[in-house]
């Protein structure tokens, strides 16, 4: 099964999971995968999390396989104790996996960011 992933940013998280609860229960009727949902308060929180590097090391593991940390450093050309940082926080958010022997794999083939933007009314 390849695994999607949608990421959101909306600061009403408890319509966030009502809505992702919905789709896990009409996926579990059906017998289909309905996808897995992150979401994040705000779009400050989302890019404090996600920077540039952590992006690029996600895209770099998509599909790779399971990937050491050494290897994973080699292929960035970064810092070893630096990739193990940000793995160890995307690790945390669920956006990498950690095996048992500690290196990494992304099981995300599809990861898709929904941002929306809309003036506040009073």
């Amino acid at each position: 099964m390849q695994r999607k992933l949608t990421i959101s940013t909306n600061p009403d998280w408890q319509n966030v999971l009502r809505s992702t609860m919905t789709h896990a229960k009409v996926g579990l009727k059906a017998a289909k995968y309905q996808g897995e949902v992150l979401n994040f308060e705000t779009p400050g929180t989302f890019f404090a999390h996600l920077t540039e590097r952590r992006w690029e090391m996600i895209h770099k593991l998509q599909g790779a396989g399971v990937v050491g940390v050494r290897e994973l450093a080699r292929r960035l050309g970064r810092d070893v104790k630096r990739v193990h940082e940000d793995a160890a926080a995307l690790v945390e958010l669920g956006l990498l996996e950690r095996v048992e022997s500690g290196a990494l794999n992304c099981p995300y083939t599809d990861i898709h960011v929904d941002m929306h933007m809309a003036k506040q009314v009073a």
